[in-house]
């Protein structure tokens, strides 16, 4: 059983800085990809950047390109969304997400396992 549990949320101030944390559990291996989300009110579901695990190989949104930084600690099975020079536009529930080999999507049809999600608020 594939769990993913996010924290890290929290509320800042615009140009303030966040680290989010991702713990997954139930994995065997390294052949998996996790992704982070976010859902702002009202507004669909938003790939915002994903990481194959086996390789490191990243892929961002292009809004968060250069603020956001995703990264791994294979040996804690932990994934980290680093976002800074945050904006207002940034405030929304981050979930994590995964799904077993490659996934060449940030959509959120090819995740099959999700986290119950952590907000996040930025302030002007």
């Amino acid at each position: 059983q594939v769990q993913l549990v996010e924290s890290g949320g929290g509320s800042v101030q615009a140009g303030g800085s966040l680290r989010l944390t991702c713990a997954a559990s139930g994995y065997s291996g390294n052949s998996y990809t996790v992704a982070w989300f976010r859902q702002a009110p009202g507004k669909e579901r938003e790939g915002v950047a994903r990481i194959y695990i086996r390789s490191s190989n990243t892929v961002y949104a292009d809004s968060v390109k250069g603020r956001f930084t995703i990264s791994r600690d294979s040996a804690l099975n932990t994934v980290y969304l680093q976002m800074n020079s945050l904006e207002p536009e940034d405030t929304a529930m981050y979930y994590c997400a995964a799904n077993r080999g490659w996934v060449s999507t940030l959509s959120p049809s090819g995740y099959n396992y999700w986290g119950q999600g952590t907000q996040v608020t930025v302030s002007s």
